[in-house]
């Protein structure tokens, strides 16, 4: 029987990245609001889209963070971490609203002193954030988060996560264009870019905003950061599901298949990437991208199915088997 670590109280949570979320919160409302009543229109979205955006996001992300760190030893360095995280994500944002209210580009632009002061100050917290992320995954990898399923799910998830958040590290480097741009003269302002392939701001997918005329970094940025949500919920629905299902009431067959789940959701990943890297949009892969995509799925069903049928040949209540005594 393996161990179980308590599920901590809100009250336990770290207040700081609570604090963020709490205040990033109204700004879903606010940039929806923006979004509807504002018709200005910035590299080719609505300009109130990119804090709506963020917004959902860090909200998710801070709260997520808050969470994980109330399982971890009151360490200096896991504190100061934490707070980094949080400060992060707040001078990122702040950063992204300020420059909306000034009709500005906030990533990637360093057309005048001040846009590329904030863009230095964005580039410099997501660069701590990535790190502070990587003091506190360590200190993680170590902990126990709940059972066992939970734990190598949030071990799992932490790992593709600062995977997916590294993948901004790509966005930074400037482009052949914008190196000719510099070498002749037609600097426009902007070096970086999440599209491959394309320039940013063309055609763009509903909701995500992601590029459809080409790769899309962003893709593998989002899908990446957020398998520290994925991948837990999972773990936590298969332990709701285990009540009503009784191959799931083993611990081991959960574990095996939040395994397979998270070497299946970082093959997506590195997919993604590898598509985006070849100037494909998501919605429209290739067939080699669908070759190894089916293969991908091939092989997560079918890890899926040998542990179910493990589970179930183990099972004390299979017929025609004698229970271990």
């Amino acid at each position: 029987m393996h161990e179980t670590t308590p599920w901590p109280g809100v009250k336990e949570w770290h207040r700081p990245l609570l604090l963020v979320a709490a205040a990033t919160a109204p700004f879903v409302v606010i940039s929806l609001a923006g979004i509807v009543l504002d018709d200005r229109v910035l590299v080719g979205a609505p300009i109130w889209f990119k804090p709506f955006k963020f917004a959902v996001s860090i909200v998710i992300y801070a709260v997520t963070w808050s969470w994980l760190v109330a399982y971890l030893p009151r360490h200096r360095l896991v504190r100061w971490s934490a707070a980094v995280i949080a400060a992060s994500l707040a001078i990122e944002y702040v950063i992204i609203v300020g420059q909306v209210v000034r009709g500005r580009q906030s990533h990637f632009n360093v057309a005048t002193p001040l846009d590329a002061v904030l863009w230095a100050t964005m580039a410099t917290s997501i660069a701590l954030l990535w790190l502070a992320n990587l003091v506190v995954a360590v200190f993680l990898m170590r902990r126990q988060i709940g059972g066992r399923p939970l734990t190598w799910a949030v071990r799992a998830g932490t790992v593709i996560s600062l995977f997916g958040m590294g993948v901004a590290f790509m966005m930074t480097r400037p482009t052949a264009a914008q190196r000719d741009s510099l070498r002749d003269g037609g600097f426009a302002g902007i070096i970086g870019g999440h599209s491959v392939g394309v320039v940013d701001g063309g055609p763009i997918m509903p909701v995500t905003g992601w590029n459809t005329a080409g790769g899309d970094l962003r893709v593998t940025h989002f899908i990446g950061i957020h398998a520290l949500q994925v991948l837990p919920l999972l773990a936590i629905l298969l332990s709701l599901l285990a009540g009503r299902v009784p191959l799931l009431g083993a611990e081991t067959v959960r574990t095996r298949l939040v395994l397979v789940a998270s070497a299946g959701y970082a093959g997506l990943t590195g997919l993604t990437l590898w598509q985006a890297l070849r100037g494909q949009p998501l919605i429209r892969p290739d067939e080699l991208t669908l070759v190894v995509a089916g293969v991908l799925l091939g092989l997560v069903v079918a890890g899926a199915v040998t542990v179910i049928g493990a589970g179930w040949a183990a099972s004390p209540g299979r017929p025609g088997r004698q229970p271990r005594l």
